[in-house]
């Protein structure tokens, strides 16, 4: 274990490097998407790594700096909650053992192609009212 821990961690530092800024610098800052806030498709593959460049104002510890952010990304609350507003079909879908009641559902704010498969559970745990009246 530990020979395989230490070839991992050599593999690792060739690749590895410092880095250093300096005041007046543009940097790029990673975005960590929060896991509450609700996306409409989902799926995070395609969406962006990092946003930028922002000024590098100053260094305050040994990995944290401090950036100049534009007004925009300084707002208390940026989520935006999407909203379903109908349902469209349904369907159930037959796997071996068992099967799955599936919802077609139409968010707010997108057109009738753009709405998603969602199975019927999980949107009575999160929108009961809108199964209800349909």
């Amino acid at each position: 274990m530990k020979t395989a821990q230490s070839s991992q961690k050599r593999y690792a530092d060739k690749r590895r490097r410092e880095l250093e800024f300096a005041v007046g610098d543009h940097v790029f800052v990673k975005i960590a998407p929060m896991k509450s806030v609700m996306r409409f498709d989902e799926n995070a593959k395609l969406s962006p790594r990092f946003k930028g460049s922002f000024d590098f104002l100053k260094k305050i510890g040994t990995l944290a700096y401090r950036v100049a952010l534009p007004p925009m990304l300084l707002t208390p609350n940026m989520s935006y909650k999407e909203r379903p507003t109908q349902i469209l079909d349904r369907q159930e879908r037959r796997l071996r053992n068992k099967v799955i009641h599936m919802v077609k559902v139409k968010w707010i704010n997108h057109s009738e192609e753009e709405a998603t498969w969602k199975t019927e559970t999980d949107m009575r745990s999160s929108y009961p009212e809108l199964l209800d009246k349909s």
